[in-house]
């Protein structure tokens, strides 16, 4: 490997920087995002997903590496909800993507910056069975990025795996691609026509609003299994993982995790919220 493509890599890479994929309509995932306490663009990307490209303060001006922050970010939106967070990231050494969906262990691959291979493909597998991807054509693709390529950086990686992903019907707008500029990314988020701004708002926050949803109406389930047992047992099994992962995030000092940790205690507190106000008949 030659010291010039080693370069030309980690250029590709050089600022730190991350998208969020749900594969999700804007107006779920708006609704996910408030709790993350932390500014956000939402746009669609794709006819069944939607992007989130955050502002990235806890690793631009803080001592946490993107990957953790988007791990933890990740697997917040993904508890609870009906379907997948895929977070893309890069910084100046590597690049690489985690998959969150409900409680399952999150599974995730890496690339350095020339493009090296350092996951297990193992996990490109799993990536693949909990996306639906198709196990022969998209797997196959996604086992090439496995492999040692020297005209592919960990930028062009990452590019790789969302062509295959627009099989399965991603569509990022045009320029937000990994490896831009934080900045630059929101700019273009910002300017398209359905783009809505995720403000800043602490759980508490989150928690009150929606305590004012379910005292003014009872009318529908607005939780996944509303109104059965499987609210209950999902919302105390919120509270008792929110608690210690949010105290472990904080002694940390881990934004991601915190909040990860304070949206499943908010979750957990409005299931059962909606269970005091909307008692099964």
């Amino acid at each position: 490997m030659s010291t010039e493509k080693f370069q030309v890599g980690r250029r590709a890479g050089a600022g730190p920087g991350a998208l969020l994929l749900c594969r999700a309509e804007p107006e779920s995932v708006a609704h996910a995002a408030h709790p993350l306490h932390e500014r956000m663009v939402l746009t669609r990307a794709g006819d069944d997903w939607s992007v989130l490209v955050p502002e990235g303060k806890p690793w631009l001006h803080g001592d946490e590496p993107v990957d953790r922050v988007l791990t933890g970010w990740a697997a917040a939106l993904a508890v609870g909800a009906p379907w997948p967070v895929l977070a893309l990231w890069w910084d100046a050494d590597r690049a690489g993507y985690t998959l969150a969906s409900g409680f399952r262990r999150p599974v995730g691959y890496v690339w350095l910056a020339d493009g090296t291979p350092a996951g297990e493909d193992e996990a490109m597998r799993t990536f693949a069975a909990r996306l639906d991807l198709d196990p022969v054509l998209d797997l196959q693709s996604l086992d090439h990025l496995t492999k040692p390529d020297p005209e592919a950086d960990a930028r062009t990686r990452l590019r790789g795996l969302l062509a295959v992903l627009t099989r399965a019907g991603v569509a990022l707008p045009t320029g937000l691609a990994p490896g831009e500029p934080a900045d630059r990314l929101r700019e273009i988020a910002r300017i398209r026509p359905d783009a809505r701004q995720i403000e800043r708002s602490g759980w508490r926050e989150a928690v009150r609003t929606e305590l004012e949803a379910v005292d003014n109406s009872c009318l529908g389930p607005w939780l996944p299994w509303s109104g059965t047992y499987a609210t209950t047992v999902l919302s105390m099994a919120q509270l008792t993982t929110g608690v210690p992962l949010t105290a472990w995030g904080l002694r940390r000092r881990s934004a991601g995790w915190t909040a990860a940790g304070a949206l499943l205690m908010a979750q957990g507190a409005l299931g059962i919220a909606y269970e005091l106000a909307c008692p099964r008949d």
